[in-house]
This record gives C-alpha cells, structure tokens and sequence, in this order.
C-alpha cells in the first residue's frame, strides 16, 4: 500500500500552523522535547538518546503505516523566514494501524511547547491533518486514544465531532471517534479550505534564495 513517503515533500500552511515533513533536521529539538517529564507521561514515551532519536526519525520516514508532519507556528515562520527548528510547537501523526481497514487511521496530536497550549494551535494542525488522511490517504474513520487525566485533549477532540467510545482502565486511556459522514467531510473541508498546499522543496530553496 505505497510507503508513507506520500507526505515527504508537502507543507500545508494554515493560520496557525504550518505542517512540514519531518526531517533530520527537527531531530535536536524534537529530542529537547521528549525530555520532558510531563511530555513523556502525555505520550507514554520512554527518552531516547540523541541516536537514538534520529534512528526513530529514519524509521518513521520509511514507514508505510505511519504519517508524520512537524508542526511550526506560521506567523513565526513565514515573518522571519527562519528555519524550522526555531518555529517548531509540536507534531501531528496519523497511524494507518488496522491491516483490515485501510479508511481507519488513528490521530495523535503533540503541542509541547507549553506557551503555544490552549491557543488553538492543536485544534488547527488536527483538522489540517485529518483534512490530508480524508483527502490524500482515503481516509473515513479516526481515532483518538489520549490519557484520562488530560482533559484539555479530550475535550478538544470533542470539539471536533469525536464521540468517547471507550475507556481503558488499565491504559487509564479513553478513546474517542469520528466516522466521517458526507456531512463530517464537507464541515472538514471547510473548515481547512484555507490551508495552503506547498512543495517543501520549492520553500526550502526560496528560503535560500532569501538567506544569501
């Protein structure tokens, strides 16, 4: 089912947020991240090392099943024409999991810049996201599965038309639903119909053009 490598090339701009492929070079930061205490009990992550974090980023890259965006603060991004580290809030995946239903994806959203939290930066790189699985990967039907204690991200998902459908006691985890109606999709559509679709090379380069 072509390799997750569909995304290597798209940046997808909206208000907020801009979503770019992650590459190597978000690795460093990214690591910093995952440092965190906190982040690593929001994500249920242990810490890696550096090596073993851009290993992890390889692997993902390569992945069939699984699709990774970078999210940057736009404003900051396209103000300074700076590079992506210094722009970077979080990251968006979709997991394409459930060998026996390709339209299934499981959404996973990380603001772990704590300033850029409750501001709206989530809520618009997921529905970037789930816009692009609807669109791009014939996407139907998401999933969330987020730890109990965090409110915030339920309560989000919640704004978005997800439906909790399950709770893991053990994961201590809930997991909530969208299937994605006619209805489901055009409110989807618009609510990203602003959001740019970009070549990351072509912005690379302009942005070289304007660093020399």
């Amino acid at each position: 089912a072509g390799s997750m490598r569909i995304n290597q090339d798209t940046v997808l701009q909206g208000q907020r947020v801009t979503l770019v492929p992650y590459s190597s070079a978000h690795v460093p930061r990214y690591h910093e991240w995952m440092q965190s205490e906190e982040l690593q009990r929001l994500t249920a992550s242990e810490p890696l090392s550096l090596e073993q974090e851009y290993e992890m980023q390889h692997s993902w890259r390569e992945d069939a099943d699984k699709c990774t965006f970078i999210v940057l603060d736009t404003e900051r991004w396209c103000r300074q024409a700076q590079a992506d580290e210094e722009c970077m809030v979080g990251d968006v995946n979709l997991f394409l999991t459930n060998a026996e239903d390709p339209t299934l994806g499981e959404i996973e959203i990380m603001i772990a810049e704590p300033s850029y939290r409750g501001r709206g930066f989530g809520k618009e790189a997921t529905l970037i996201m789930m816009s692009y699985g609807v669109r791009n990967l014939g996407l139907t039907k998401f999933e969330a599965k987020i730890g109990q204690e965090n409110e915030a991200s339920i309560c989000m998902f919640k704004k978005l038309h997800f439906k909790e459908v399950a709770v893991n006691s053990v994961f201590q985890e809930v997991m909530l639903r969208l299937d994605v109606s006619d209805q489901e999709r055009q409110w989807l559509l618009e609510q990203t119909n602003h959001v740019v679709e970009k070549s990351y090379t072509e912005v690379k380069q302009l942005a070289g053009v304007l660093e020399t």
